[in-house]
């Protein structure tokens, strides 16, 4: 079990680092470029699924911390596979719950969801576009206490957050 283990940490590391060289072609101005990242993502989310039926939600305590953000990014990153964000929501909600994974992480992948599903966010994690230069982000169910909702799971201020999106 130690050796899947550890070639189940190098899997999801790698699987992150593939994301993280491919992740500019999600926007890109050339199809092929899109639909190679779709490709990857679909890959990877249907992969992350399986582990999920194996492990459940790989924990820092299981796989380690670099690879557990990995499964975090792959999730939050399955846009295109509902059922695999989802699950993977749910799962992850368990382990905050256990102590065996972080609120911070949770929000972003709450709000990822509930956007894909046409809902209204949370936190305020996911940004639609940009307007005149400044950030516009998703809607929001209770904007007036975004940050203090954010503030609960370790989330920085609303506008320190969008400055880093800034065109300015």
């Amino acid at each position: 079990m130690a050796h899947d283990v550890a070639a189940l940490a190098a899997e999801l590391t790698d699987m992150a680092a593939a994301d993280h060289r491919l992740a500019g072609h999600a926007n890109s101005d050339d199809p092929a470029e899109r639909l190679a990242w779709r490709r990857l993502t679909a890959r990877h989310g249907d992969r992350l699924n399986e582990i999920m039926d194996e492990y459940g939600w790989p924990t820092a305590e299981l796989v380690g911390e670099e690879a557990a953000r990995a499964a975090w990014l792959i999730a939050q990153h399955a846009d295109r596979q509902l059922d695999v964000q989802r699950r993977a929501l749910r799962l992850m909600r368990r382990a905050v719950e256990a102590g065996a994974a972080g609120p911070r992480e949770l929000a972003f992948l709450c709000d990822r969801t509930l956007v894909n599903e046409g809902r209204e966010q949370v936190y305020g994690t996911q940004i639609a576009g940009v307007k005149d230069g400044a950030p516009v982000p998703w809607p929001c169910a209770e904007p007036e206490r975004v940050d203090e909702l954010r503030a609960e799971v370790g989330i920085e201020p609303f506008d320190e957050y969008v400055a880093r999106f800034s065109m300015a």
